[in-house]
């Protein structure tokens, strides 16, 4: 591939990485752009996969760091994550991913409308009752939608751990990346069992998520609420604007 291309997409990558750091939905930047590199749609998911989990790693790493992750929690969430990815990529092959997009739009709009009815700024958690359930029930099924289908995973974990289990949105930002890393590595783990992962693209990219993820994970904790807040609802609009799009 041109080294100008390789280039010109890890930057978008770098990009895609700090604003998934921050309030997900780094695919709606860095999908399009393979696309339009080229990429068949089935490469293009993989590869688009294979940098992304870069990213999210990082991402993972600095909030953990920070001491803004939830350990306890992340030791269920994680492998839950994990397993529901797997099993969504499984269910694939039974549901037709065009009847779901509509639910997903809904959703994408409810959750945002959420945000800005509750406006959640606390800067200390606030455990619900049946907190950790509810986490590890949000990290399985929403786990498994990413593994099915993707957009808003980051964005629907922030607003669930919010809104369902009482966290603040710099916590729950944190808590978030363990899920999204654990559907990530999995969905990596299937397109490259398939071949369908171009890594002489994807490994160039992975520095630019590195870096992207590193650097959104501080704006985030740095941030904090109000900046989460907004980038989940610019992100929202984005997502649900690209669903319709795709939808008509």
């Amino acid at each position: 591939m041109d080294p100008v291309v390789i280039v010109l997409l890890s930057a978008t990558a770098l990009l895609a990485g700090t604003v998934d750091a921050i309030a997900g939905g780094g695919g709606l930047i860095t999908l399009p752009a393979l696309l339009m590199a080229g990429l068949p749609p089935h490469l293009a998911l993989g590869t688009n996969k294979g940098q992304s989990v870069w990213g999210s790693a990082a991402a993972l790493v600095a909030f953990w760091r920070a001491n803004k992750v939830d350990r306890k929690q992340a030791l269920y969430a994680f492998p839950l994550g994990l397993v529901g990815s797997l099993l969504g990529a499984e269910l694939v092959l039974l549901i037709s991913k065009d009847q779901l997009r509509p639910v997903v739009i809904g959703m994408l709009i409810g959750a945002a409308v959420l945000l800005l009815i509750k406006k959640p700024s606390r800067d200390e958690d606030t455990p619900t009752r049946r907190g950790a359930v509810i986490a590890g029930v949000l990290a399985f099924v929403i786990g498994a939608y990413d593994g099915f289908f993707g957009p808003g995973t980051g964005t629907f974990l922030i607003v669930g751990f919010v809104a369902l289990c009482g966290k603040s949105m710099v916590s729950a930002t944190a808590d978030a990346k363990v899920v999204n890393f654990a559907s990530n590595l999995a969905a990596v783990l299937a397109f490259a069992r398939d071949g369908s992962v171009l890594w002489a693209l994807a490994l160039p990219m992975a520095v630019g998520q590195l870096c992207g993820g590193l650097f959104g994970a501080r704006l985030a904790i740095k941030g904090g609420a109000g900046l989460i807040r907004a980038m989940v609802l610019v992100v929202s609009a984005a997502l649900v604007g690209k669903l319709i799009w795709d939808l008509v």
